[in-house]
């Protein structure tokens, strides 16, 4: 499987929608030049998280997992990482040095998908 990126994820979808990239920068007003730098992985810096939005919109993408792709943080994950701040390193480093307990931690967020839509909060 062909490793996901921004770029190759906004690229075939806009492409299965059938819009160009001059088409869809318009749409989203981008200048069509970055959106063929983002669709390549060669933009100096990542869109802000309403460009990626609106990118989500109209190529019917999931806005959550396309800003983790672009390299940002969901604002609403901000909230929780600076709620947290002190205790989020810790838990990065548990996840990295233990595969079983990040693998529970994972299981344990995707077997309670109900219960994440209405508390985002409580997952990263």
């Amino acid at each position: 499987m062909q490793n996901q990126t921004f770029g190759r994820v906004i690229r075939q979808a806009r492409k299965d929608k059938g819009h160009s990239q001059r088409s869809l920068a318009a749409l989203v007003k981008l200048d069509f030049t970055y959106l063929s730098k983002l669709e390549n992985d060669r933009a100096d810096y990542p869109p802000k998280e309403e460009a990626i939005k609106s990118l989500a919109r109209h190529l019917n993408l999931d806005a959550e997992r396309l800003i983790c792709l672009a390299g940002r943080i969901p604002q609403l994950y901000e909230e929780v990482l600076k709620n947290n701040y002190d205790q989020m390193p810790v838990l990065l480093r548990r996840l990295r040095e233990n595969p079983e307990f990040a693998q529970k931690v994972f299981q344990a967020a995707m077997d309670q998908p109900q219960t994440l839509a209405k508390d985002r909060s409580c997952c990263f």
